[in-house]
C-alpha cells in the first residue's frame, strides 16, 4: 500500500489537472472564439480606417483587447440566456451549458466579469466613446436581438445593428469620433450580415424551429421570400461598396468581390438546398476580408 500511494496521488493530481483543463476549455467555448475572430477583424479595419494620426500598435492592441472582452462577455451571457433552447438543437446541444458541464451561475458570473472588465478597459486605456459603443452593443444584442429571436424574424434586421458595431468601436478607438466615413463602413458590415446570417438560418431551419426560434417567416415555407431577400441585400451591398468612388482599381476590385458573392446568392435563389446555403455562407466569409482589405489599400 505504501508503494502504491505515490502512484495513486499522482493519478489524483493528474485527474484534477485534467478537470481544470476541461473546465477552462468550456469557459473558452462560451466566448465563441470563431465569432470573436470576425469581430477582431472588423474592429481592426475600423481602427485602421479611422486613423487620423500616425499608427500606434498599443492603441490598436488596447482597442482589440477591450472589444474582445466585451464580445466574449456578450457571447457568454447570450448562451446563458438561451441555455434551455440550445439544448433542443442538435448543433448546440453539446455546448457547455445545455450539456451540464458548466452551471448557469458559473456562466453568468463569467459573462458579467468579462463584460464589465471590457467596458472599464476601453474607458481607461482607449476612450469613453469606444466603451459606450461597446456596452451599447452588448445591451442591444442581449436585450433586443436575443429575446426577439423567439418572437419575430425581424430579429435579423435588428440584430444587424449590434453585429456591425465593432467597426464603429474600432473607428472610435482610433479617432475618438464617429464620422460619415465610419457610418459608411458600418453600413457595409450591416448589409453583409443578411446574406451571411440568412444562409445560416436556411441551413439550420429545422433545428431553429425545433427550439422555437423564429429566424424565418412562417409563410415562407419554400424559402423563396428569404432567398429573394438574400439577393436583394447582396446587390445593395455591392452598390454600397461602390459609393465612395475610389478610382478604377478600387471599383474593379469591389465589382469582382461583389460578383463572387452575387454568384453564390443567385445560385441559392435557384435552389433551397443546404449545399447552396453553405456555399453562400463560405463565400460571405471570404468576401468580407477581401472588401476590408481593398478599403484599407484604397486609404493607403
Amino acid at each position: 500500500m505504501k508503494e502504491s500511494s505515490p502512484a495513486f496521488a499522482e493519478q489524483q493530481h493528474a485527474s484534477i489537472i485534467g478537470r481544470l483543463i476541461a473546465k477552462a476549455r468550456d469557459y473558452y467555448v462560451l466566448t465563441k472564439p470563431e465569432v470573436n475572430l470576425l469581430i477582431l477583424m472588423t474592429t481592426s479595419a475600423g481602427y485602421y480606417l479611422g486613423l487620423r494620426e500616425p499608427f500606434h500598435f498599443t492603441g490598436l492592441l488596447n482597442t482589440l483587447i477591450g472589444t474582445l472582452l466585451v464580445a466574449s462577455g456578450t457571447a457568454t451571457l447570450n448562451q446563458w440566456m438561451e441555455r434551455v433552447w440550445d439544448g433542443k438543437m442538435r448543433r448546440t446541444a453539446r455546448r457547455p451549458l445545455p450539456s451540464g458541464r458548466l452551471s448557469a451561475v458559473e456562466a453568468f458570473v463569467f459573462g458579467m466579469l468579462l463584460s464589465v472588465a471590457g467596458g472599464v478597459y476601453l474607458a481607461a486605456l482607449v476612450n469613453r466613446l469606444s466603451a459606450v459603443l461597446a456596452i451599447s452593443t452588448l445591451l442591444s444584442y442581449l436585450l433586443i436581438y436575443t429575446p426577439l429571436k423567439r418572437r419575430t424574424p425581424v430579429c435579423t434586421l435588428l440584430g444587424a445593428f449590434p453585429g456591425a458595431m465593432p467597426t464603429l468601436i474600432g473607428w472610435a478607438g482610433a479617432s475618438n469620433a464617429v464620422t460619415q466615413q465610419a457610418l459608411f463602413l458600418f453600413s457595409v458590415l450591416f448589409l453583409w450580415q443578411f446574406p451571411h446570417f440568412l444562409a445560416i438560418a436556411l441551413m439550420y431551419r429545422e433545428d431553429y424551429e425545433r427550439a422555437g426560434y423564429r429566424m424565418l417567416p412562417h409563410f415562407d415555407e419554400d424559402s423563396r421570400f428569404t432567398r429573394g431577400e438574400i439577393v436583394f441585400f447582396t446587390i445593395a451591398l455591392i452598390v454600397t461598396t461602390l459609393l465612395p468612388g475610389g478610382g478604377f482599381l478600387y471599383s474593379a476590385a469591389m465589382l469582382l468581390a461583389g460578383g463572387f458573392l452575387l454568384f453564390y446568392s443567385l445560385r441559392l435563389s435557384k435552389s433551397s438546398s443546404k449545399v447552396s446555403a453553405s456555399g453562400l455562407l463560405h463565400a460571405s466569409v471570404i468576401y468580407l476580408p477581401v472588401v476590408l482589405a481593398v478599403m484599407a489599400l484604397a486609404r493607403r
